[in-house]
This record gives C-alpha cells, sequence and structure tokens, in this order.
C-alpha cells in the first residue's frame, strides 16, 4: 500500500502578524520565501504489517489474513525539532498491537482498525487522530474427495478488499473499497461520437470489448451502524451485476452506473469512487494472412491506458475532502 500525504508549510508574515497563506500569481510570495520554516501536518507508524489469524475452536479452521498500516497524528512536534521521543509510540509498538488484538479476532477489517483506532487515541493523550488502513486476502477451502477441507485454503484472486479507518479526535470515518476486481463484457458496448483532429487515428466502433479492472472506496455515513462483511459482498455482487447490465457508450457511463446502483441499494454509504483503466482490446487485422476476423481475434494491450476515476455522490452531501486525502490516491 503506498499513500502519499501533502503537507503544506504555513508562513509568517515576518512581523509578528498573523500567518500568511495569500499566493501571487507565480504562487511564491517575497514574505512566503523569507518567512520561518516550520513543522507541518505529520504522521507516523508502521506500514504494512502481516497478520494471519487462523481460529481453531474447532476441527474446522477459519483463516484471516490481512496486511495493516498504523500511522498516528498528534503532538509530535517535540521529536521532529528537539529529538526528544517522549511522545514517540514506537512502530514496534504499533505493529505489536495489531498482532495482540487479532489474538482476540479480526472479524471485519473495518471493525479491526476502529479498535485500533480507539486503542492509540485512548492510551496516549497526545495522539489525537491517525488512519489505519488495511488490505484484506480471501482464502476458500479445498475441495478434496468432493468435500471442502477441514483445515486446507487455497487463495481466492478475485480481488483485494481493503479498508482504512481516519480518525480526529472522537470522530471516525470509515472507507472501504477493493482492487484488482478485473471484468471483461465481449460486446455491448462502443465508443463513437467523440471530437476528432488530425491526431486522432481511434476508429469509432459500436461493437467492442470493454475490460477494466475495478478499483473503489465507498465512505460509510458517519455514526451508521454497518454490517461491514455483509454490505461488502453486497456491494461487490452489485458492481458486477451493473457492469453486465447496460450498453455501455463509454467506460464513464459504466462507471456513473455502478455507482449509482450501489448508491441507491445502501443508504449508509454516503458516496464511492472509481478508478478504472480501460483495458484495451484491440482487433488484430488478418487480411495479409488471408484471414477474415469477425471481431473474435483480439491483441489485449497492457499499456498504455484511459484511466477513468471519477466520485458518485449525494446531491447536498457535505464533502470529506480530508478523508480522501488520507487514504493517498484517488480511490
Amino acid at each position: 500500500m503506498t499513500d502519499t500525504l501533502i503537507n503544506t508549510v504555513t508562513t509568517s508574515d515576518g512581523a509578528g502578524g498573523a500567518a500568511s497563506t495569500t499566493a501571487s500569481a507565480s504562487g511564491e510570495t517575497s514574505a512566503a520565501a523569507s518567512g520561518a520554516i516550520v513543522l507541518g501536518p505529520n504522521q507516523y507508524g508502521k506500514a504494512e504489517v502481516r497478520v494471519v489469524k487462523v481460529t481453531r475452536d474447532t476441527d474446522r479452521h477459519e483463516i484471516e489474513d490481512l496486511n495493516v498500516t498504523s500511522q498516528l497524528r498528534g503532538d509530535f512536534a517535540g521529536a521532529h525539532l528537539d529529538g526528544d521521543n517522549s511522545h514517540v509510540v514506537a512502530t514496534d509498538t504499533q505493529k505489536n498491537t495489531v498482532f495482540a488484538f487479532a489474538r482476540d479476532g479480526i472479524g471485519s477489517p473495518e471493525a479491526f482498525l476502529l479498535r485500533l483506532a480507539d486503542h492509540f487515541i485512548g492510551s496516549f493523550d497526545w495522539v489525537t487522530g491517525g488512519r489505519w488502513l488495511a488490505e484484506s486476502y480471501a482464502w476458500e477451502r479445498i475441495t478434496a474427495h468432493g468435500e471442502p477441507h477441514d483445515h486446507s485454503f487455497v487463495r481466492k484472486g478475485q480481488e483485494v478488499r481493503t479498508a482504512a479507518v481516519v480518525a480526529d479526535g472522537d470522530t471516525r470515518h470509515v472507507v472501504a473499497g477493493l482492487k484488482d476486481l478485473t471484468v471483461l463484457k465481449t460486446t455491448q458496448s462502443g465508443f463513437v461520437g467523440y471530437p476528432k483532429d488530425r491526431y486522432t487515428t481511434l476508429q469509432e466502433t459500436t461493437d467492442r470489448i470493454l475490460a477494466t479492472s475495478v478499483a473503489t472506496r465507498w465512505r460509510y455515513r458517519p455514526g451508521a451502524e454497518v454490517d461491514y462483511n455483509a454490505v461488502y459482498e453486497s456491494v461487490k455482487a452489485i458492481l458486477l451485476e451493473a457492469f453486465t447490465e447496460h450498453y455501455s457508450a463509454a467506460l464513464q457511463t459504466t462507471l456513473f452506473e455502478m455507482g449509482q446502483a450501489v448508491l441507491e441499494a445502501h443508504p449508509e454509504i454516503a458516496e464511492i469512487r472509481f478508478s478504472m483503466p480501460n483495458k484495451h482490446h484491440f482487433v488484430v487485422d488478418l487480411s495479409p494472412f488471408g484471414l477474415d476476423n469477425p471481431n473474435e481475434v483480439f491483441y489485449a494491450s497492457d499499456r498504455s491506458y484511459g484511466l477513468i476515476e471519477a466520485t458518485v455522490t449525494r446531491e447536498g452531501l457535505a464533502e470529506a475532502p480530508e478523508v480522501w486525502a488520507s487514504t493517498g490516491a484517488f480511490c
């Protein structure tokens, strides 16, 4: 999991007055250039803690498999400015906490991250918030002699489940999602009516392969009571169903229809974001070999590719940009 936090630096006006955030057209004022250098927003923690929990209370075992990142926010200026580590909860301690909490079970990744957030904010006065991320890897039982095995598993490879909790004081924002869900339909898709100039070589078509790898995150309404595992399975099923149902005039159209279907089915979800590459499949010209190609043989191009990103939200909904900034990429 790779995430970026963008820091902003506030500069003094140099005369003891209020901090200035006004910039000239060039993006830098002389006051900003000569202002004091100060510590901006910061966070730290332990990234990518791989934890596997096996439940053995019966002969039929269960397995949960997570990759967890914990990052704390609060009063850590002393560590940055004075080398004072008295407020630095060691990243090794954060790692150990993940393992200790797994001893009591994981449940949904969202609920597990909420437990971690409550623990760190409740245990250390100077920790005022943070972000906790997880990827969840699914396993299914191996079928042996016609029956699912009690303690042997094979990885399920359709997608990776994701979760994020962003905390600020008593406020908790929960974001769920998935990535690497590759889908394709062999017809009922086209692309026509786009602008053309002297650089345009793409030919219009009303019958093409549409393929993408869905990455999506959805933000729950604050305070909503949610069965995270049940909603996850429902959202995934809705996304797949919506992908199949309509003629696609563009990947953008399909993206919106998928998001719309999720929001209509789940009022507890405030908004949903998508990042969907267009995995191009080009018809191969077989005429040099004396062969026709009635839309049956394709070249699957892995790059370059179109990249479609959008949010599907509810009219009048209060935005939460600080939450999305904490989750890293667009979604």
